[in-house]
């Protein structure tokens, strides 16, 4: 785990590009506090950079690394799996090695295979390969964009980073906010792809950008390599429930098998749910030690799993460690300190509870943890899903279905689950339905709007930010697939990306230089359980129900019986003490001047929601409240810290 940033200009290099790249490289110390390296070539116009997290090849893995016989360099930021074996056969047919990381066996297979060596790369990763003797860059990211890319191209350059705080740092990219973007994050949802600023991409998950010359200019071609495939037509895989089951329980081994390979130490996270109890019964089991697990523990027993985390952890003999999280954690300079970190605002403070699990990991010396994030998406775990199956496919209609499915989800209510069923033309055009995940966010804004400034409505003109969200989506993917498969693509190409796996992983593990390994987000793993039948997913009701029987083992009973349960912090209005430190950024940045100066929202009609803030006894309305005002508060705080160049962390004192 790593960062990576750099510049081609090949057809002016500026003079001063050394220094830029070195202003670059300091705002990614966190994600590679072990070394720094760079690459310049004032010839080629390249100048690359990379700051390590050392985990594999701890002595001679440095990087850039180079190959000079081919006239490559690359950088890279995550992890390669598989790769000594790789490595093992790469060797045996002729090629070299000057490193033992598991990094450099992309440019070998870059050699061997040309633009197709992505499909022998198994993991998650980003990284910049540059190929002198074409005059090429590439830029490629992992197939559900576990690590984070971002990019700047104009006519003459390309600007890229691990973050965008990275790209930022150099002067000639522009930070000028967009009020697409502010509103899609006052709701929730991006669209793929964007981020806050114009002109600054994420690059897609499972996307490469092949960037050359031509014509005096940069030219650039963007390429999917890689997408979630359901099967057509309800042709989903034929095998007996056995079957299925074993085949899930082998691909997974393998899958945590594989992330337990380090240099280092590798801990897991540990919550109560099935996903990361999973992970930790089959670590335990492959690992000749005790696996090491950590856990957060919340002061409201609503939202804590610490009781059932422990009784996971005493079953496979783990040693437990739990951190203890209070309202006071969740908010302060620890909400400020996330959405730096994140660069985007957050509807919970979740991420804010992992971003100070990650420092407790750290501080327990230990660099690397497996994750449990992936399987709700493949494997049919979130309650939206359920309910789209419930509704659109007349096998599983049923309106007790629907009662429980209330009645189990109403802590999460205006967050998980709408009060209401909403639609929008552009997602019943392209799914043919409105997934249920959507829906809470869509009355998010219903409560947004009256809230923004006239200013701020006229800039965005007709801009309809549902319909834009559809319409991201390959329709050629969706087109003959079962509700169940639909609401889960749609899901797997916008809020895993842009929520599960940025404030809720990479970017609040590696806030604190904690790399995160997701191994139900391993390509064999969801091309596995993408072609599982949609009764094979969820059956009677039951959620992930082949993950339940490929794990039973594993599960203490209590576990393998109970209901999907989200791990979410306790929002704002549940408690005094939240209620209160929400108050104070309240204070800090949606006061009048504040507002004003942002120009987002009408400084009477905001005001208005967080003074009424106690009105209200309704639990959903609470929680959309709690929403909005996390949003309002992340985006005025992202204002101040990017309108000063250099963006530090420092600017939110």
């Amino acid at each position: 785990m790593c960062g990576i940033a750099g510049v081609w200009s090949p057809f002016r290099y500026d003079k001063n590009n050394d220094k830029y790249i070195h202003q670059m490289a300091a705002q990614l110390l966190h994600r590679g506090p072990d070394g720094r390296g760079f690459h310049f070539d004032t010839k080629d116009g390249i100048a690359m950079a990379h700051t390590r997290l050392s985990i594999i090849d701890l002595n001679s893995g440095e990087q850039p690394i180079h190959d000079s016989q081919a006239q490559l360099t690359l950088t890279a930021n995550g992890e390669f799996y598989d790769y000594k074996r790789i490595r093992g056969l790469l060797t045996a047919e002729g090629f070299s090695f000057s490193t033992k990381s598991d990094s450099e066996i992309a440019l070998k297979l870059y050699r061997k295979y040309g633009l197709s060596f992505v499909d022998h790369l198994r993991g998650e990763f980003a990284f910049a390969l540059f190929d002198a003797k074409k005059q090429q860059l590439i830029l490629v990211r992992d197939r559900f964009g576990i690590r984070p890319l971002f990019y700047h191209i104009t006519g003459e350059a390309v600007f890229y980073g691990s973050e965008i705080k990275s790209l930022l740092a150099h002067p000639h990219v522009p930070s000028d906010i967009s009020k697409k973007a502010q509103l899609h994050q006052m709701m929730q949802v991006m669209v793929p792809g964007d981020s806050l600023f114009e002109n600054i991409h994420a690059l897609k998950p499972g996307h490469m950008l092949i960037i050359g010359k031509a014509g005096g200019r940069i030219s650039v071609t963007e390429k999917c390599y890689w997408d979630a495939e359901f099967p057509l037509n309800g042709e989903h895989a034929v095998r007996s429930d056995q079957q299925h089951i074993e085949a899930v329980r082998e691909t997974l081994i393998e899958s945590v098998a594989l992330r337990l390979e380090a240099d280092v130490p590798v801990a897991c996270y540990l919550s109560g749910g099935i996903d990361s109890c999973s992970i930790l019964g089959m670590a335990s089991s492959i690992q000749q030690s005790p696996v090491k697990a950590f856990t957060i523990s919340f002061d409201d027993e609503r939202y804590d799993e610490a009781t059932i985390a422990t009784e996971m952890a005493e079953k496979c003999n783990a040693d437990q460690d739990i951190l203890r999280v209070s309202a006071s954690d969740l908010y302060g300079k620890n909400f400020e300190k996330a959405i730096w970190y994140s660069e985007r605002t957050f509807y919970n403070t979740l991420g804010i509870a992992k971003m100070l699990m990650s420092k407790h990991v750290t501080d327990n010396h230990f660099k690397v943890v497996i994750t449990g994030e992936g399987a709700d998406e493949f494997f049919g775990g979130y309650a939206a899903f359920k309910r789209d199956m419930f509704i659109h496919d007349p096998a599983y209609q049923t309106e007790a279905m629907e009662a429980l499915l209330q009645a189990s989800n109403r802590v999460f209510s205006g967050s998980v689950l709408a009060e209401k069923a909403v639609s929008h033309p552009a997602f019943e055009e392209v799914m043919g339905f409105t997934p249920s995940w959507i829906q809470p966010w869509m009355l998010v804004l219903e409560q947004v709007k009256p809230l923004l400034s006239e200013t701020f409505l006229d800039l965005l003109g007709e801009y309809d930010p549902i319909a834009a969200i559809a319409y991201s989506l390959d329709k050629s993917k969706l087109d003959g697939r079962h509700p169940l498969d639909k609401a889960q693509y749609s899901w797997i190409k916008t809020m895993l990306e842009g929520q599960i796996l940025n404030w809720g992983g990479d970017r609040v593990d590696m806030a604190n230089s904690l790399e995160s390994r997701p191994a139900f987000l391993d390509h064999h793993v969801t091309e596995l359980a993408a072609d599982l039948p949609p009764h094979v997913r969820i059956r009677n009701g039951v959620e992930k129900w082949v993950l339940r029987e490929a794990m039973k083992h594993l599960l203490p009973e209590v576990l393998y019986n109970r209901e999907k349960f989200a791990f979410m912090a306790p929002p704002a209005h549940t408690d005094q003490n939240k209620t209160q430190a929400i108050q104070d950024l309240i204070d800090k940045y949606l006061s009048p001047q504040r507002v004003m100066q942002a120009g987002i929202f009408n400084q009477r009609a905001i005001k208005k929601l967080y003074k009424n803030q106690d009105v209200s006894e309704d639990h959903t309305m609470k929680t959309r409240k709690d929403i909005i005002l996390n949003h309002a508060i992340g985006l005025h705080a992202m204002n101040d810290i990017f309108m000063r160049r250099p963006a530090t962390e420092e600017c939110l004192a």
